[in-house]
């Protein structure tokens, strides 16, 4: 295509030196799709032409693109202090964004403690568990439960935890030591084409009382799931799954941790998973719509009586030796505030709710078409599964992603699933071309 020739020509000289996170890098070198603008729903490709925003950019925008109440935040923020150091020292943009997130989160979870991404606050929520289990004198509860399929960030502690084997494979002789994984809930069979939550699954969580029994509670710290496996390719919890992991944790002790980088801040309808399915972990892990995705940030939100057992320590000792440079830098901050704004403002998370129905109805439009296998969805997010093709597995959905962009719209693709999950600002309108250029692209690829 013309655009694509142009948009090489654009890049010649500039493509080699970057090294691109969970890319073929030869393969997108040769036929680069590259961004150069975002307002609203849609993005701009460097050669003008609008691509509609099916993926909130990375599960990340929320809000939508180039919002100026974010911008103008960061401009003031960076005019007045760039930065700040967080060890020993504060400023009071930090205090205010967690305040701010605290009054949003489920009753209980009133402490947060700030980081850079998902996979930081996945890390920072490890380690804030064992640290917990030692301030009680339980310093024998390490291992980590993790589940198949989970994504859980890159770092060492979240490969370790998480249950994608692309991930694990290359460095499996680094992982940590005592991790267990349940069984991921994806049944096709039983569950295929269901709209919201499946009705059958939930016996999968009694995995993790034989778990108990072979590892002994008192040597279990945390169990850690996402409430729906996004990066897996929207792989949902059956009704009663997430409450039944809860009351064994509680009966046994152990901790839960909800990793909601990809499900708060409104993606399910509410401003996290955990709400909308009413089970409350003693942990969340955040990033991404934190702040719209505009400047890496993450946080942990973390139960009140995690907190005050920690603070169980000498007066002037540190009662947690971790942090980041940059935890709750003051410009993220202060887009993050602007964010919440926002979010509360233009009622975004109740918008979700509102789209369900619409939602639903379009993407569940798709069946029938050639190998296509699955649709599941629930608030706005949905995963559409194909068949693998006889080139393997991954060839179907890929071929499926690109085609949507040449034609104006970004999808994500996992292996043969592909994602939607547009920002919340998204009309009627807009899902039907998503998933009207979707259909075509199914057709088209075959």
């Amino acid at each position: 295509m013309e655009d694509f020739n142009k948009a090489d020509q654009v890049a010649t000289g500039t493509l080699e030196h970057y090294w691109m996170p969970f890319t073929a890098n030869r393969q997108f070198k040769q036929s680069p799709r590259l961004l150069a603008q975002a307002e609203g729903m849609y993005y701009k490709d460097v050669n003008g032409r609008p691509v509609l925003d099916g993926t909130a950019g990375l599960w990340c925008c929320n809000a939508g693109h180039g919002r100026k109440a974010i911008s103008e935040a960061v401009s003031k923020q960076i005019h007045e202090m760039d930065y700040a150091p967080s060890f020993q020292m504060g400023h009071p943009l930090a205090f205010e964004l967690a305040e701010r997130l605290a009054a949003i989160a489920p009753k209980g979870i009133n402490k947060v403690f700030f980081t850079n991404s998902g996979s930081e606050s996945v890390d920072t929520a490890l380690k804030i568990a064992l640290n917990y289990h030692r301030a009680r004198g339980e310093a024998t509860r390490t291992r980590f439960i993790g589940r198949e399929l989970g994504y859980h960030g890159v770092g060492f502690g979240g490969i370790s935890v998480g249950g994608i084997g692309g991930n694990r494979r290359t460095f499996s002789q680094q992982l940590l030591q005592g991790v267990d994984h349940l069984p991921h809930t994806l049944d096709i069979q039983q569950n295929a084409f269901c709209k919201g939550l499946p009705e059958t699954g939930a016996e999968k969580a009694e995995v993790l009382e034989q778990l108990v029994t072979l590892h002994g509670a008192e040597n279990i710290a945390a169990v850690i799931v996402e409430p729906m496996s996004g990066s897996a390719g929207v792989i949902l919890p059956p009704q009663g799954y997430l409450k039944r992991l809860r009351e064994i944790t509680r009966k046994y002790g152990i901790l839960l941790i909800f990793d909601e980088v990809i499900t708060g801040f409104g993606r399910v309808g509410d401003a996290f998973a955990s709400q909308r399915w009413g089970v409350t972990p003693d942990m969340i892990t955040t990033a991404k719509a934190l702040n719209n995705g505009t400047i890496p940030m993450g946080a942990v939100l973390i139960d009140d009586a995690i907190y005050d057992a920690s603070m169980d320590a000498p007066e002037g000792a540190i009662e947690l030796y971790h942090g980041y440079t940059y935890s709750g830098h003051p410009v993220a901050a202060a887009a993050a505030i602007a964010t919440l704004d926002i979010y509360q403002e233009e009622q975004l998370f109740e918008r979700t709710k509102s789209l369900e129905g619409y939602f639903e109805k379009a993407v569940h439009s798709l069946k029938g078409l050639p190998n296509l296998i699955d649709i599941r969805n629930t608030g706005l997010v949905a995963g559409i599964q194909f068949s693998p093709s006889d080139k393997g597995i991954g060839k179907r959905g890929f071929g499926i992603f690109e085609t949507c962009f040449k034609n104006g719209t970004l999808v994500r693709a996992t292996a043969d699933t592909i994602a939607l999950s547009p920002p919340l600002i998204v009309d009627e309108a807009q899902i039907d071309q998503m998933v009207n250029t979707l259909s075509d692209a199914i057709t088209t690829v075959g």
